[in-house]
């Protein structure tokens, strides 16, 4: 992959107004050192980055690899980006403990008839 990849890396954190810390602990990075050494061609994107970007973040692999189409797959609002980096920081067992809450609340809603806002 080219170095113009690393730009656009750059290009969809500042379109999603995150911080490198911020944008790479959502991917999981432990050093955002590491991530600011991609975003500067020090480093190479690898695939996985790709994966982790796009999955987390909603940016088109297609995008970041070419540059061709749309940037985002999909729409992400503010709440499901904050949901996204806070999930990220829990630990496995909690994870699953909020994704447990999560699914037992649906199913509440869903007896109550309550429709979601």
């Amino acid at each position: 992959m080219d170095l113009a990849v690393n730009g656009r890396l750059r290009q969809a954190r500042n379109e999603l107004k995150l911080s490198q810390v911020r944008f790479s602990r959502g991917i999981h990075l432990k050093s955002s050192g590491y991530y600011a050494d991609i975003e500067i061609g020090r480093h190479e994107v690898n695939e996985r980055i790709i994966e982790l970007v796009s999955s987390v973040y909603g940016i088109s692999k297609s995008w970041l690899k070419t540059g061709k189409g749309r940037m985002f797959d999909r729409q992400i609002d503010q709440k499901t980006e904050e949901i996204t980096f806070l999930f990220n920081e829990l630990n496995p067992d909690f994870q699953n403990y909020v994704l447990k809450q999560i699914k037992d609340l649906i199913k509440l809603q869903s007896k109550k008839g309550m429709q979601p806002s």
